[in-house]
């Protein structure tokens, strides 16, 4: 047996032996490591930032109705009645649609919109609006043009009339009467009717639930594939004093600003003024139907200014049938491009 603390006389050679080369495969792991780190890394923070917006971005296809390449390119619209009433001022997502109708809805000029979601727009970003309304009532005038769209139409109640072939099944639509407080919220501080709202999470759900089909966006409109400011011209001011709606030209954005009522029409959702990169005015006519409501005509054809790059077209609107696509011609008969980005129609019914 060997003594405690006694060694063979190569002991420590050996021992010193294996410290090294266990130091060395070590110093060459770690140094492998950190070149494998190095390697993967990228060399600076431009560099960092170029490979992380590189990831972030896909490329989309141009969206039917706006031109714009965004995720929800070829997804159904929805169309939602929004009310014109002083009271819900400023509107929360008015100035994100991909377009806007507006038209009167009785004898003085007063007007209602209906805002039409696909890609979902404003001036710094591309998506839905994250909260849509005031929602108000349908319109038996609104139907035609939302159903040559395609959309499923959002509405809070509506006309007697109206709301017949609403639940006859003429169009998908999503009535706030049958699912107010569940897809349809009221809002603190808002007089009723005026308070209620909704969002696209809310809207996609019942969708769904009802088995409305959200894709296929069948309706097509013709964009330009470049634009620029080409002059100054803006429309005449629109609808009875009271309500009078004035489109600013500004060539610095090449789009056109609007005011209501001789104050900037805000959006809620982003405190901006709206805009827009077209405006068309639809001349047509209307006729009385009671003392509450008019008749306006949106099926057929009639004149048609249309607003683009501080220039204006001339020409005629045409819409065969309800269910039909509502084309935009010039005086050749041939369909107007429009400046990719959100279209305001303006419906002129001589009031």
């Amino acid at each position: 047996m060997l003594a405690w603390g006694f060694r063979p006389k190569g002991f420590y050679f050996w021992l010193a032996l294996v410290a090294v080369v266990v130091a060395l495969v070590f110093g060459f792991s770690k140094l492998a490591r950190r070149s494998i780190e190095i390697s993967n890394r990228p060399e600076s923070s431009e560099e960092l930032a170029k490979v992380s917006s590189k990831s972030a971005k896909k490329k989309w296809p141009k969206s039917s109705l706006a031109g714009i390449e965004c995720e929800n390119y070829n997804s159904r619209p929805f169309a939602v009645m929004v009310s014109s009433d002083k009271e819900t001022r400023p509107l929360s997502g008015i100035g994100e649609a991909d377009m806007v109708f507006e038209m009167p809805v009785v004898e003085n000029g007063f007007t209602r919109m209906m805002a039409v979601y696909q890609c979902g727009l404003s001036d710094d970003k591309v998506g839905r609006p994250k909260e849509v309304g005031s929602v108000r009532s349908a319109r038996l005038d609104f139907v035609p043009l939302a159903l040559g769209l395609n959309t499923i139409y959002a509405h809070f109640g509506g006309e007697r009339e109206v709301l017949e072939e609403l639940n006859a099944g003429i169009i998908n639509n999503i009535d706030g009467l049958k699912y107010d407080g569940s897809y349809y919220y009221r809002k603190k501080g808002i007089p009723r009717p005026h308070n209620a709202f909704t969002d696209f999470g809310l809207l996609t759900k019942v969708s769904q639930e009802l088995g409305h089909d959200l894709t296929d966006a069948k309706v097509n409109y013709p964009h330009e594939e470049k634009s620029k400011s080409q002059g100054t011209a803006e429309p005449n001011p629109l609808f009875a004093e009271k309500f009078r709606v004035v489109w600013k030209y500004n060539k610095e954005t090449n789009s056109y600003l609007r005011t209501r009522s001789a104050e900037p029409e805000i959006d809620k959702n982003t405190a901006r003024q709206v805009e827009a990169k077209n405006v068309v005015v639809m001349k047509t006519d209307w006729s009385p139907i009671n003392q509450d409501y008019i008749r306006v005509r949106t099926v057929g054809a009639g004149g048609l200014l249309v607003y683009k790059n501080g220039t204006v077209v001339s020409g005629t609107w045409e819409k065969k049938d309800d269910k039909a696509k509502l084309f935009f011609y010039d005086q050749n008969h041939k369909e107007i491009p429009l400046t990719a980005g959100i279209t305001w129609i303006e419906i002129d019914a001589g009031l």
